[in-house]
């Protein structure tokens, strides 16, 4: 049986979301992804998310690309939904729109901040941490699972980052715990 701990909390902050009606984003929307019932002269353009088409042979060329293999959850994760935004607590994840989440991510990770501090040191950026920083799979540790621990990256010290989570799936638990506590003291 797979666990759902992942797909649960992005399908939680997702409809979140939708229910603010924040769901939009200026500029074009994948036509699988945009609301059909909206006004084509509107700037910001309404999107939906929608169940992922990513396949075992897409991950398969992203991990040769890489040079890494990715994480099991990492990999439900993609293969769950396709979106332009998701938020959780001070994680704003890569966008992954249908047909172009490769070239989303591949911006992120190879073309993001210089490739010597990233990349090319083991660290490979998923999200982007508040205004400051990146979440990033620390490539040096891996276990025999490839499940890399999450750290910190931020841009002031490119040379120094912070321990964040054992891995994916606890991560999202952290940051999922994170957000409802921080709106529960408001």
């Amino acid at each position: 049986m797979t666990d759902t701990t992942v797909t649960t909390i992005v399908d939680y902050y997702l409809d979140k979301w939708i229910k603010l009606d924040v769901n939009k984003r200026p500029g074009k929307i994948d036509p699988l992804m945009a609301d059909i019932n909206q006004n084509a002269n509107e700037e910001w353009r309404r999107w939906f998310p929608i169940d992922s088409k990513v396949n075992d042979e897409e991950i398969d060329e992203f991990e040769g690309r890489l040079g890494h293999k990715l994480p099991s959850d990492y990999i439900l994760f993609l293969k769950h939904k396709h979106f332009y935004d998701l938020y959780i607590s001070e994680a704003s994840f890569c966008p992954h729109p249908v047909n172009t989440w490769r070239k989303e991510l591949s911006e992120m990770i190879f073309n993001g901040y210089p490739r010597e501090y990233l990349i090319d040191s083991g660290l490979i950026p998923f999200a982007n941490w508040s205004d400051w920083g990146l979440l990033c799979f620390d490539t040096n540790v891996n276990d025999t699972e490839n499940n890399y621990p999450i750290v910190m990256w931020d841009h002031e010290a490119p040379d120094d980052y912070q321990y964040f989570s054992a891995d994916f799936k606890n991560m999202m638990i952290k940051l999922d715990k994170e957000d409802k506590e921080s709106r529960s003291d408001a």
